[in-house]
């Protein structure tokens, strides 16, 4: 049995890990020893477009979603600074999933849990999280955005194709919400670009473009490395299932 910890002051000395035992998954390009041939073509769909389905993690941007960027390049409105400050000096404990609240978007694409992308026949994509087994969709049927959204974690998508890149836009998030587990805030004002191109079978090159004009002085863009974990499924993920670590966070 694994044992999950929400807390993210612990989270990201975890491994990410899915399981489905002894079950190969189908159709993946294999090399003559067995193993996954990651540097194989992209798969395809019917009409053309790459194939986005699997398991996929992103790991090393838990903590800081920013981590690559220059000084600078991050550019606080004020307040937003001091409460990105105040939420590491109190050591997260006002996180939201630390009370098992999802963890929103474009959080999700980096807690360090696997998620699965499903392409469908009807204009949709959905992904599921393991974490606390949320879920996106991203309509590619030409709707636009929500004009007036009940604010939601998980945001509303649309998606379109730029050549071979999934271009998905996505906005109607919840007030409070924190963009990675060092507590980068995001407001009901955030837009989030997001680019998938698939490169081969084992890579994704994901851009995210963060523009959010209550919290930031200018938008910034992320680049973040996706890779395929196949021959395994999500598995459950229970939250708060005894847990008795955070009435212990106190912080400075």
């Amino acid at each position: 049995m694994r044992l999950r910890t929400i807390l993210p002051i612990l989270v990201a000395c975890i491994p990410a890990f899915a399981q489905w035992t002894g079950f190969p998954t189908p159709g993946v390009p294999r090399l003559s020893n067995g193993k996954v041939n990651m540097t194989a073509p992209a798969p395809k769909t019917a009409d053309g477009k790459p194939d986005l389905s699997g398991v996929w993690e992103v790991r090393g941007y838990t903590g800081n979603l920013a981590r690559d960027l220059k000084p600078g390049e991050v550019s606080f409105q004020p307040w937003a600074e001091a409460l990105y400050k105040h939420r590491g000096e109190t050591l997260s404990k006002d996180d939201p999933q630390a009370y098992c609240v999802l963890s929103g978007v474009p959080r999700e694409n980096v807690v360090p849990y696997p998620f699965k992308i499903l392409n469908t026949t009807n204009g949709l994509i959905a992904i599921l999280y393991e974490a606390l087994h949320s879920y996106r969709q991203i309509y590619m049927d030409g709707r636009a955005l929500p004009k007036n959204p009940n604010p939601t974690w998980m945001g509303y998508s649309v998606g379109h194709w730029d050549g071979d890149t999934l271009v998905v836009e996505s906005s109607g998030f919840v007030d409070n919400n924190w963009l990675d587990n060092s507590g980068h805030p995001g407001t009901e004002a955030m837009h989030l670009t997001e680019r998938f191109h698939r490169v081969d079978f084992g890579h994704i090159d994901l851009q995210m473009t963060i523009d959010d004009p209550k919290a930031y002085t200018k938008p910034w863009t992320v680049h973040l490395p996706m890779v395929a974990n196949p021959d395994t499924d999500l598995i459950e993920y229970v939250c708060d299932e005894n847990e008795k670590d955070l009435k212990h966070l106190v912080g400075k």
